[in-house]
Parts: C-alpha cells; structure tokens; sequence
C-alpha cells in the first residue's frame, strides 16, 4: 500500500513538470526555439502572482488570473521585439539570447526581492487533503494535476480545431509557404509565445503554492520541463504530459528508497528513455 501512495504522489507531482514543459513544448513545436530562459520566466511569474497577493490582497487564484494577460503581453512583445530577430535556421543566436534573458531575470529579481526564498500563501488549500482509498492525497496536488490536464486539452482543442490553430500548424510545417497564403509568422511567433506565457503563469501558480522559490531556481525547473518535452516526444502535448508523469514517478521512487536519490532518479529515468526511444515516447509534429 506504501508503494501505490509513492506511485499516486509521484503522478500527481508530474502534473506540476507538465504544467512546467507544455509551454517549453508549445514554443519549440511552432518555431523550433528551444527557450532556455523559461525556468526564469517561471519564476517572474511566481514573482508576480506574489505581488499581487501581497500588494492588493487577491487570492492567488484571482491573482494568476490578473496576471496571466499581463505575462501574455510581456510575452508577446518579448517575440515581437527581441527573438524574431533570431530565429531562423541557426539555432545558436536563439540559444544565445534567450541565455542571456535567463541571467538577466535572476539578477532582475535578486535585485528586487533579495535572494531569500518566498511563498504563495493559500491558506487552508496547502494543508487539506483528500482520501482517495488507496490514497491520501492533497487537495493542491490533485489541482494541479487537473489544471495541467485541462491546460493539454486547450492546448489540443486550440491547435486541431481552431483556425489559429491552422495558422500555428502552418508556421510550423514551412513559414515561407504559410507566409504566401497570407499568414505573418512573425505574428503567429509572437501569439504563441503569449500563449506559453499564460501556460508559465498557471505553472507558477502551483510552484509559488506548493513550494519555496527564489530567483536562482529557475534553471532546475527547465531541466524539468526540457527532460519531459523529450521523454513525451516533440511535438505531443499529451506525450509532455505522459513525460512530466515518469519523472514525478521516478522521484518519488528514488526518495522513497533513499531521499537522496530524489532528483537522481528522475533524471535516470529521462536517459533510459532517451537511450530506447531517442526521439521519445510519442513523438508528433504539429501536422
């Protein structure tokens, strides 16, 4: 019975690295950029969402909802003006700037929140819980499973049933083309890096409530997210979440035999998986 409660906390912690990498994905899907500043764009938004509580006395919820089209905005003008001057073919200036993003918002936030650790205060919500049967689980946990189930079936229902959705499958397959069928790519780069934006906002949500954050953390959680986008397979929302999942499971696998083998266990699983699917579990190109 020990071993069903690990495995249930495990899957449930997947759905916060899925929550993590389903923006990473979104990006990487549409215009092939892998974003090595989206650990700290967490964090921003975790810095954010804290503001609001703590300023104006919303609640977090409430809060993330405020600031979800603020980070959509940040986000789109991020596309607009700084990374649609790099992508192209060459991945390297992608790599290079948003790196530099990434340096440049740790020592932003170091600056302005100090470098001691923060929290997401949500009352009574961090300690309820739930008796499942064969489990016992906590109420924020399992909200934040949900969440990153509903957040993949938005995602899917946006990019298959959706004519912007089209417009992003489009993009993805050849700009040049899509480009000739009316279709500005540079505006499809900048809404879907809004829309990863608003995904980023959710995730920060469940990080700031679930646990402490400071502003050097935010590397860790993209090697989260960057290790479920390739466990799932690029290119599958749903493979990102199946991807998140292995990983929660493994670390809680590995803390349940020896704490210390927490976080190691959870990348080992990530290169089993590489070395018997390199191109992933479910790999799918947004076609």
């Amino acid at each position: 019975m020990i071993w069903v409660d690990t495995i249930t906390q495990g899957i449930l912690l997947g759905g916060l690295y899925a929550l993590f990498a389903t923006g990473l994905s979104l990006v990487f899907g549409i215009m092939r950029l892998v974003n090595l500043a989206h650990g700290d764009f967490i964090i921003l938004g975790a810095y954010l969402i804290l503001l609001l509580v703590t300023m104006l006395g919303l609640d977090p919820f409430l809060a993330a909802l405020v600031a979800a089209p603020l980070m959509f905005v940040f986000g789109w003008l991020l596309q607009k003006v700084v990374l649609n001057r790099v992508v192209g073919e060459d991945i390297l200036p992608p790599l290079l700037v948003t790196f530099g993003l990434s340096i440049v918002l740790q020592n932003v936030l170091l600056e302005g929140f100090s470098a001691d650790s923060q929290r997401i205060q949500a009352g009574a919500l961090q300690i309820s819980s739930i008796d499942l049967g064969f489990a016992t689980v906590g109420t924020l946990p399992l909200l934040t499973f949900g969440s990153a189930i509903a957040v993949v079936i938005a995602l899917q229902q946006l990019f298959y049933r959706t004519s912007l959705g089209r417009a992003f499958r489009a993009t993805s397959d050849d700009p040049v083309t899509a480009s000739l069928m009316g279709i500005r790519p540079s505006n499809i780069f900048a809404i879907a890096t809004g829309i990863a934006m608003v995904v980023v906002t959710i995730s920060a949500l469940y990080l700031g409530m679930r646990a402490s954050f400071d502003p050097a953390i935010g590397p860790a959680r993209l090697i989260y997210a960057f290790e479920a986008v390739i466990i799932g397979g690029l290119g599958s929302f749903w493979g990102t979440l199946a991807g998140g999942i292995i990983i929660g499971v493994a670390q809680a696998l590995g803390a349940a035999i020896n704490p210390e083998w927490q976080i190691l266990a959870g990348h080992v699983a990530f290169l089993v998986v590489l070395l018997l699917r390199p191109r992933g579990l479910f790999p799918r190109a947004f076609d």
